[in-house]
């Protein structure tokens, strides 16, 4: 709900929990425009044991590419970046892009 909070904030109106009519699940979409924010947490990764880098599991990349394919646009949210991220207005605006379409 933090990122809803924000996202809204942001002027990012959306649905929170949307099923898209396929049975997708999302987080908060956008479903005139089709744009899904999904806020992933660690059960959506697989970690790098050398590099501790994270990686999309099958799962999450599967979901990715079935609603991109239904035509949607993705946006996700991984918890460690949300986690890490100082002001989270910026974090969501330059993952959305928002800040570029004000100017």
């Amino acid at each position: 709900r933090d990122v809803s909070r924000v996202l809204m904030n942001c002027g990012w109106t959306h649905e929170f929990e949307y099923v898209t009519e396929d049975g997708l699940s999302l987080d908060m979409a956008q479903p005139t425009s089709m744009h899904a924010v999904e806020v992933d947490g660690p059960f959506h990764y697989l970690r790098n044991s050398t590099t501790g880098r994270f990686t999309e599991n099958g799962s999450t990349q599967l979901k990715t590419r079935l609603l991109e394919g239904l035509g949607w646009t993705v946006t996700r949210i991984p918890f460690y970046e949300w986690d890490e991220a100082g002001d989270k207005h910026r974090y969501v605006e330059a993952k959305l892009g928002l800040a570029q379409r004000r100017r």
